[in-house]
């Protein structure tokens, strides 16, 4: 079986657009992400857990703090989010 590999547009595609996901990280995670000279003054425990809001191709669009805060965001945003454990 051939692997199928889907473009942002696949994804956009399937009908919802506007679908986000909500899911748990750590902040090790993000803090790899992140150039350091963004965080000065910024002090974030490394294995806290946060919460990433992701585009259905899996883009992570935002961070927050707790899980309310990121459905909060979406919906303020015009998207429709939901949980992915």
């Amino acid at each position: 079986m051939t692997p199928m590999i889907m473009t942002k547009e696949d994804f956009r595609g399937l009908g919802a657009p506007d679908l986000v996901y909500v899911r748990e990280i750590r902040a090790t995670d993000v803090l790899a992400d992140v150039v350091s000279s963004s965080t000065k003054g910024l002090t974030i425990d490394p294995e806290a857990t946060l919460f990433a809001v992701h585009a259905a191709d899996g883009e992570r669009l935002a961070v927050m703090v707790d899980r309310e805060t990121a459905f909060a965001a979406a919906v303020a945003h015009e998207l429709e989010p939901v949980s992915v454990h």
